[in-house]
């Protein structure tokens, strides 16, 4: 669905893919081109004089003479130079970023993507290392260098993610029953003739903070 923001060229090559089996059929590819275009774009087309286009050739150029203000505007090499990642970025951020740049540039420098991927990256970054100590080729043998130093990041932020789980779940629970008593009364009570006994009945009880154990003689 063309919504103004990408190039109007690369739409229509899209739609010339999509409609591959048909492109002989000009009346066809006329009626359905509508189909893909948002409400901006079909407030155009509605606005076409009836008769003024003969073929569907003739229709997608003047789509792109009326769209071509939308067209996307290719960036210069420089962009690539200013890519550094930040403060506080994960490779993943730092890539997506640089890729994005990347695209938006036309030229074919495979050599140069893989130069200033590098020097972005920080110093002491494990990446960069390799990058250095281990060259890569092209811009594909990148891609899957830096996929694997992204599962490593991914990994390592993982288990740092557990352990600090496991470090939270794991200190002393302090409540009121974990307080110490403020000291003990030992109560004794025996019948009155004295009698050897082996087995004494011991309760404790927990009273105003104070444990009062009571022995039980019979």
């Amino acid at each position: 669905m063309y919504n103004g923001q990408i190039d109007p060229v690369e739409h229509v090559s899209h739609f010339n893919q999509r409609m591959i089996v048909h492109s002989k059929n000009e009346a066809l590819m006329c009626k359905v081109f509508p189909f893909s275009l948002g409400l901006v774009a079909m407030r155009w087309f509605d606005g076409l004089w009836v008769g003024s286009i003969d073929s569907f050739k003739e229709l997608s150029r003047a789509f792109g003479s009326h769209s071509i203000t939308c067209s996307r505007v290719s960036r210069p090499l420089d962009s690539l130079l200013s890519m550094i990642m930040r403060e506080g970025e994960t490779l993943k951020m730092y890539s997506d970023r640089y890729w994005k740049m990347f695209n938006e540039i036309d030229e074919d420098f495979d050599d140069v993507a893989i130069r200033t991927f590098k020097v972005g990256l920080p110093a002491e970054h494990s990446l960069r290392k390799s990058l250095t100590g281990k060259l890569v080729n092209n811009v594909g043998q990148l891609m899957d260098r830096i996929d694997k130093y992204k599962r490593i990041e991914e990994d390592q932020l993982l288990g740092k993610g557990k352990a600090k789980g496991g470090q939270a779940g794991s200190g002393p629970q302090r409540g009121a029953s974990s307080k110490l008593p403020l000291g003990t009364i030992n109560v004794i009570l025996a019948a009155p003739e004295k009698q050897p006994h082996e087995d004494a009945l011991v309760v404790t009880l927990r009273i105003g903070g104070y444990d009062v154990r009571k022995i039980l003689v019979d």
